[in-house]
């Protein structure tokens, strides 16, 4: 699928791609309406009601994925709240021994997220990524969410690379074509981000199942 010796360098989203995205779903579609209910004072129908409207408003956007934003609007302390299911964490199917390979091998790996600071923080709480990875990249330091194509050049600004020789692997599609508007080479969509959702079999970029698929010999 892959022809490692034209890679330099690995990109890799984190939530849905590295790490299942059922905790993220769980948290913004379970959780947090019912604890918002019960912190707020209101029915749990007008809090699914309430938020629902807002994910669809701020959808795609910075803020969708700002946990002060949320902490602000909501008047919660959202990061607080997302450690009480932090143990529903973990890792997509053989995506840390893929980071164990690629980290082994000595190829140039950073996580490229639109996660916010915090949630980037709760994640390596209960994970060993920080230490299979070479660089942390978070969108907010750009104040540019990776869908929008203008945040590629300003992250090669700050950290050159050359598109030709790197990898990227995302489970967002809008994402994925951002990254190939800036001339990225080698995309790789994510086929099942969510454990408890039924996998994708269609799309425009070729669409990894498990990271096993990438190792040299399966």
């Amino acid at each position: 699928m892959i022809d490692w010796n034209q890679i330099k360098t690995v990109f890799l989203d984190m939530d849905g791609t590295l790490l299942d995205l059922h905790f993220d779903n769980y948290f913004w579609l379970e959780h947090l309406p019912l604890r918002y209910a019960e912190l707020k004072g209101v029915p749990y129908r007008d809090a699914v009601n309430r938020l629902e409207r807002m994910y669809q408003q701020l959808y795609g956007s910075l803020n969708w994925y700002c946990l002060d934003f949320w902490a602000d609007s909501l008047d919660l302390d959202i990061a607080n709240l997302k450690r009480e299911v932090s143990e529903r964490i973990r890792y997509r199917p053989n995506a840390q021994r893929f980071l164990q390979y690629i980290h082994d091998q000595g190829f140039d790996i950073a996580l490229v997220t639109n996660a916010h600071q915090k949630s980037i923080e709760i994640k390596l709480e209960q994970t060993d990524l920080g230490s299979l990875i070479n660089e942390i990249i978070c969108s907010h330091d750009f104040q540019l969410p990776k869908e929008q194509v203008e945040f590629w050049p300003a992250l090669k600004k700050s950290r050159p690379y050359n598109p030709a020789m790197t990898a990227f692997f995302d489970d967002n599609e809008a994402v994925l074509h951002s990254a190939r508007a800036n001339g990225i080479a080698h995309l790789y969509a994510i086929a099942q981000p969510d454990s408890q959702k039924a996998p994708r079999t269609e799309g425009e970029f070729p669409m990894l199942v498990d990271f096993l698929e990438l190792l040299p010999g399966s």
